[in-house]
Parts: structure tokens; sequence; C-alpha cells
């Protein structure tokens, strides 16, 4: 019984979010976005860093990551959903197994984006290695910081408004 209900419900979920979309578990969050400018600077040998606008979508199970040039251009979008992550640059698209995986190659650092949602809602989630300051959050500013594992890592925010 507890079977049929389950796939009641996905069904269901799968005709009210269409094609497009994967259904969202229930125990998972509402759908949320945030908006502004990121920069990740890695210290390694060379350094490495980015900077880009963005807009987050989603949960830290279903979701997008858009990232733009200072001229509007889409640098990249980043799809994650249960077991899978997409990367698309241009007309090339990359799967992996993992957010993680995709996140680092992009980024040049693996991002902890479940603990990312939680620090957007002000939320001190801690992650092994990272230091998260939501001291600025009010206005709109985060910044993390990874010690560890090697090399270190900058992560800011400025949100819009």
């Amino acid at each position: 019984m507890k079977r049929r209900s389950a796939w009641l419900a996905m069904a269901c979920g799968l005709v009210l979010a269409g094609c497009a979309t994967a259904p969202v578990p229930e125990t998972d969050r509402p759908e949320q976005s945030w908006s502004g400018r990121l920069a990740v600077q890695v210290h390694s040998a060379p350094p490495q860093s980015l900077s880009a606008g963005f807009e987050l979508n989603g949960s830290p199970t279903v979701g997008e990551l858009r990232l733009f040039s200072p001229l509007g251009t889409t640098l990249a979008i980043v799809r994650w959903r249960p077991g899978q992550a997409q990367l698309q640059r241009g007309n090339e698209w990359t799967d992996a197994g993992s957010l993680h995986t995709l996140s680092e190659g992009l980024l040049g650092t693996d991002v902890p984006v479940t603990a990312l949602f939680d620090w957007l809602n002000g939320q001190a989630t801690a992650v092994p290695g990272w230091q998260a300051d939501l001291s600025r959050l009010d206005d709109g500013r985060l910044s993390a910081t990874r010690q560890s594992p090697l090399p270190a890592a900058d992560l800011r925010l400025v949100l819009d408004r």
C-alpha cells in the first residue's frame, strides 16, 4: 500500500510539474531563488579565480545555477537532481553523478551547495573545512573560506536587492 501511495504521489507530481522539471521529494525544502554576483578565489599554484553574475534557483536536492559574464552572456548552467548533475557551456553538455564534481570543475573548488542554501537563509550550517561569515547577510553579503583540504579557497556573494 505504501508503495502504491508513493507511486501515485510521484505520478501527480510529474503531471503537475510538467515534462521539463524533476519532481521534488516531499521532504525537500520549497524552491528558493537568489541572484547577484559571486567570486571564487582558489589559492592554488597558479591561483584560480572566477567572478560572475549568478542566479541560484531550487533547493539542495533539485536546482539550477546560472553564471553570467559582466555583459549578461550566459557562461554556464548547472542543473542537479538526486544522482545526476549537468553542466552546460554553450552547446557543450557535461554529465556527472554529483554536483560536487561539477562545482569543482566549474568553480575550481568543491562548494558545499547544501550548506550554501542554508547560509543564504541565515543558518550557520557547519561544513568540515569551511567557515561561513553570515554577519553581513542583512546587507546582502555572504562570505565563506575553506582552509581544508588544501588549496584554501574564498567564496564571496553579493545579492541583488
